[in-house]
């Protein structure tokens, strides 16, 4: 009876030390990073592949080195023009420190996104509504270098930011459709008076050429006549310049019987 209770006892330790011995292998994946804490102070970063670590005595904390994709949700914001409209957003980035995004910061995902919410509304109210809807690679670019550079410190790597809608209320979307049509009216205008301007201009040159040129003046006025006279017209009336009285033969009496 001794015998089968003591190799019960050594089978439960064996099982006691394959147990730890298991609890000691850890394995990370290529974009995995595991942060060492032994007994709570930082130890070092281990990964990827297999390592072991001392049970009870060190602990690990994974940290994922993928791109994150954080949705900001929409904020409300007053443009420089006092414009009020709801911006929402997309950002991209990752972590290229595991120990600061564990030791600098408690959760780095809820700080980021609470830092990209601020930004939004900070740079955007410094812009015109005008300047939201046409330039917004570059409203993409100023929030993505500012968050980059708050967020260093917490080992994140801001890669992108895309605004995703500008949103605006019926009555403003009614005031840009009237805006633009004014500013098409605006132009049809100033199209048609500078093509005036410029057939008068032409037309006062052709004036004083022919003024300049008498003949050039009959010419015109003989190739008027041409021009009416293949017209369907039944009766045409016309001034007769007297110039062409003078080029007629003069009248000659004939002798009485």
């Amino acid at each position: 009876m001794g015998m089968f209770a003591d190799l019960a006892f050594y089978l439960v330790v064996v099982l006691i030390l394959l147990l730890v011995f298991a609890s000691a292998i850890k394995i990370l994946r290529e974009y995995e990073r595991g942060v060492v804490f032994t007994l709570g102070r930082f130890t070092g970063v281990k990964g990827p592949g297999l390592f072991l670590l001392i049970p009870y005595v060190q602990q690990m904390m994974r940290v994922d080195l993928r791109t994150r994709v954080l949705d900001v949700p929409g904020q409300d914001v007053i443009s420089h023009d006092n414009v009020s409209v709801r911006v929402s957003a997309v950002i991209y980035f990752r972590v290229i420190d595991p120990e600061r995004s564990t030791i600098q910061v408690e959760d780095f995902m809820m700080a980021t996104s609470q830092l990209a919410q601020t930004t939004l509304r900070s740079v955007l109210g410094k812009h015109d509504l005008d300047e939201m809807l046409a330039e917004r690679d570059k409203l993409n670019s100023d929030i993505q270098e500012i968050l980059d550079a708050q967020t260093d410190a917490w080992g994140i790597k801001v890669a992108n930011v895309e605004i995703k809608h500008v949103d605006i209320n019926e009555s403003m979307i009614r005031a840009i459709a009237r805006q633009a049509e004014a500013e098409r009216e605006r132009r049809a205008k100033i199209i048609n008076a500078e093509g005036e301007q410029q057939a008068a201009a032409k037309l006062l040159e052709a004036a004083e050429i022919l003024a300049r040129q008498p003949e050039a003046m009959q010419l015109r006025y003989l190739s008027t006549l041409n021009v009416i006279a293949g017209e369907k017209t039944s009766t045409i009336l016309f001034p007769f310049p007297m110039e062409f009285a003078n080029l007629l033969p003069p009248k000659t009496d004939k002798p009485s019987q």
